[in-house]
């Protein structure tokens, strides 16, 4: 009785979220180490599905770095990193794409219409919501870092998504763009996923992935801090507090508070129901970020 009781009042508590985020677009990004956990990975989804139940619109963006250096090694291939990001050719770019289509993103949209909801795999074999141009870095001396197939978002068809959301279909895209010219460029999936939230004005973005937050002291999972303001989160970059891994989540999450979208939030995937935790509890279990 005592257990039943603690489920009504969780359910009770909840009631007040899921009003609020009723027909909202919640973005949620999934990457890290739960590509690699099936398991996992049904979890998740199982509370992605969940969500679209009660009345929130997810759109769901995933990378996949494990899984293409995984490939790539086992094709050969030796990645060549520039200034932490992955040199792409076009073996390299076929790869990504075979990977991000057929090793998860496929696999996404089979696990979510098993749990009874539909999803729409929106890549670059089939319909593109990522537009892009060649990403140049600033080298030394001014000169400008040839990346390859690289992109840097442009554009993001809006239209498209929210008539599928409309619809009650779930899209799950993968980190793959187009350029002006028909050919594809590898886009960073999280700048992916902040350029999507506040393309479609999103509720929340939502970085699901190994991580538990934002830390004060990397070496200590308990140094979470539980909400950041934009002003205070520039200040930790700047201390150097926020390091090299974590800066492309932050730089999506304040692309998406500058897009619209009311909260970023950073989330560890690998606690059970951490998705649900952090959406409709008072507490949350993440990092969150607000404008």
């Amino acid at each position: 009785m005592e257990e039943a009781i603690k489920k009504a009042k969780a359910l009770i508590e909840a009631m007040a979220y899921i009003r609020s985020f009723n027909g909202k677009i919640v973005v949620v990004k999934l990457g890290g180490s739960i590509l690699d956990d099936v398991d996992l990975q049904k979890k998740l989804l199982t509370d992605v599905v969940f969500m679209a139940t009660v009345g929130i619109r997810p759109v769901i963006v995933h990378g996949g770095g494990k899984a293409i250096t995984k490939a790539m090694a086992e094709a050969g291939l030796e990645p060549t990193w520039v200034h932490g990001r992955r040199y792409t050719d076009k073996r390299t770019l076929a790869i990504v794409e075979h990977t991000l289509v057929h090793k998860i993103n496929t696999p996404f949209c089979e696990i979510i219409k098993d749990l009874g909801c539909n999803a729409m795999g929106l890549h670059s074999l089939s319909s593109c919501v990522l537009f892009a141009e060649p990403l140049r870095l600033a080298g030394e001396n001014g000169r400008k870092l040839d990346l390859g197939l690289v992109g840097k978002i442009t554009d993001v068809n809006s239209i498209l998504l929210t008539t599928l959301c409309d619809k009650g279909t779930i899209p799950v895209i993968a980190s793959v763009a187009s350029d002006v010219k028909g050919g594809k460029l590898n886009v960073n999936a999280d700048s992916a996923a902040g350029e999507v939230a506040g393309a479609v004005k999103a509720e929340k973005l939502v970085f699901v992935s190994d991580t538990h937050g934002i830390l004060t002291d990397r070496s200590d999972p308990e140094s979470r801090v539980s909400s950041l303001s934009e002003a205070e989160i520039q200040k930790m970059v700047a201390d150097g507090t926020i390091n090299a891994g974590m800066m492309p989540k932050v730089d999506a999450c304040i692309t998406a508070l500058d897009g619209g979208v009311k909260k970023a939030h950073i989330i560890d995937g690998r606690i059970q129901h951490s998705l649900l935790l952090e959406i409709y509890t008072d507490k949350g279990i993440g990092t969150q970020i607000v404008k």
